[in-house]
C-alpha cells in the first residue's frame, strides 16, 4: 500500500511540474517589440491590376509592401515585428499601399501610408510616403513596383524619424500597457481604393 501511494505522489508531481512547464510557455513565446507593423490580409489575398493598353499586370501589394517596410523600419528602429495575434509591442504601424500606373507617361506611382497607434487605439500620427518612378509596365514590372514602394516607404521613414514626439515615445522607457495586436479590430474601415485616385 505504502509503494502505491508513493508511486501516486510521484506521479501526481511529475503531471504537476509538466502542467506548469507547459503553463508558462504562451508567456515566453509573447514577443514585445518596440514597434510592431499591420497590413491588412486584403494586400495578401486580393491582387490589384496596373493597366496598359497592350498589357495588363496584377500583383499582390502586401508581399512586396512587407518585404521593403521591415528591413527599412528594422534598421531605423531596431526591433520590427508584423503583427501577430498574440504579440505587443510599444506602438503599432498600421501600414496601407497603394500604387498606380499611368501608362501615357510610363510613370509609376506608389503612396504608403503609416498610422502609429499606442495603447489601444490611441492614435499618435500619421506619415505618408510618396514617390514616382519612370518605368516601362511591360519590361520587368516586379523591379519597377519595388523601386516605387522603397520610394515611398524611405519618404515616410523619414517624416516618421523627423517626428520628434513618435521618437521620444518609442525610444522611451518601457510603458505599463504595451499595444496589442489584437487591436487591429479597433481600427476604422479604409476608404476604397479605386476611389482613391
Amino acid at each position: 500500500m505504502k509503494k502505491s501511494v508513493i508511486k501516486l505522489i510521484a506521479l501526481l508531481a511529475a503531471i504537476g511540474s509538466s502542467v506548469n512547464v507547459y503553463a508558462a510557455e504562451p508567456a515566453d513565446n509573447k514577443v514585445s517589440s518596440k514597434l510592431l507593423m499591420y497590413i491588412q490580409p486584403v494586400d495578401y489575398t486580393n491582387p490589384i491590376k496596373l493597366w496598359h493598353p497592350y498589357q495588363d499586370y496584377w500583383f499582390y501589394q502586401g508581399p512586396v509592401v512587407e518585404k521593403v517596410v521591415v528591413p527599412k523600419l528594422t534598421a531605423a528602429y531596431g526591433d520590427v515585428t508584423v503583427c501577430d495575434a498574440n504579440q505587443s509591442g510599444k506602438a503599432l504601424l498600421w501600414v496601407q499601399p497603394e500604387l498606380f500606373y499611368n501608362p501615357q507617361v510610363q510613370m509609376f506611382y506608389a503612396e504608403v501610408t503609416a498610422s502609429a497607434y499606442k495603447g489601444v487605439g490611441e492614435h499618435l500620427a500619421t506619415y505618408v510616403g510618396r514617390s514616382q518612378v519612370h518605368g516601362v509596365l511591360g519590361i520587368q514590372p516586379e523591379s519597377w513596383i519595388k523601386k516605387a514602394y522603397t520610394l515611398a516607404v524611405d519618404d515616410m521613414v523619414a517624416k516618421m524619424q523627423a517626428d520628434k514626439a513618435l521618437q521620444a515615445y518609442v525610444n522611451g522607457p518601457a510603458q505599463v500597457g504595451n499595444t496589442p495586436c489584437s487591436m487591429v479590430t479597433l481600427f476604422p474601415t479604409p476608404k476604397v481604393r479605386a476611389m482613391g485616385f
